[in-house]
C-alpha cells in the first residue's frame, strides 16, 4: 500500500480526478480573486479621491450583523453546553450634505456609538472612506 493510492491519488495530472471537485475549486478560486480584486480596486479608488471636509447632518444609522447563522453548542469543562456564535458587525452612518446629497459611510464601533441622528457638524471623508466627524 503506497501513500498516494491509499488516499485516492494515483499521481496522474491528466484530469483523471473528480470533475465536480475540479469545478468547485475553480469556482471558489474565481470568487476569491473577485472579492480580493474588488477590495483592492475600492482601496485604490479611495486613495485617488480627494479628502473632503463638508458641513453635514447625521440622518440615519444602521448595523449589519454577519457570521454563522445560529449558536453552536460546545462542551467545555468549566461550563457545559455553553452557547457560542461567531458573528461580526459592520456599522454604517448616513450623512446628508449641505447640497442635499446623502452619503452612507462605514464607521468603526466607537464612532458609531458617539454619533446620533440629528447631529450637525463637519464630515471628513475620502471617496467611500470615513475620516471623521466633528460636531459644531
Amino acid at each position: 500500500m503506497s501513500f498516494g493510492t491509499s488516499f485516492g491519488f494515483d499521481g496522474n495530472i491528466d484530469g483523471g480526478g473528480n470533475p465536480v471537485m475540479t469545478i468547485l475549486i475553480v469556482v471558489f478560486a474565481v470568487l476569491l480573486v473577485g472579492v480580493v480584486g474588488r477590495g483592492i480596486y475600492v482601496w485604490m479608488k479611495n486613495n485617488r479621491s480627494p479628502q473632503e471636509t463638508v458641513n453635514a447632518r447625521v440622518v440615519a444609522k444602521r448595523m449589519k450583523v454577519s457570521g454563522h447563522g445560529g449558536p453552536a453548542v460546545t462542551r467545555n469543562v468549566s461550563t457545559m453546553n455553553t452557547l457560542h456564535s461567531s458573528t461580526y458587525t459592520n456599522y454604517f452612518v448616513t450623512f446628508e450634505l449641505e447640497n442635499g446629497k446623502r452619503l452612507e459611510l462605514g464607521v468603526k464601533d466607537p464612532e458609531y456609538g458617539m454619533l446620533a441622528e440629528g447631529d450637525h457638524g463637519r464630515l471628513s471623508y475620502q471617496g467611500t472612506r470615513y475620516l471623521g466627524f466633528e460636531r459644531v
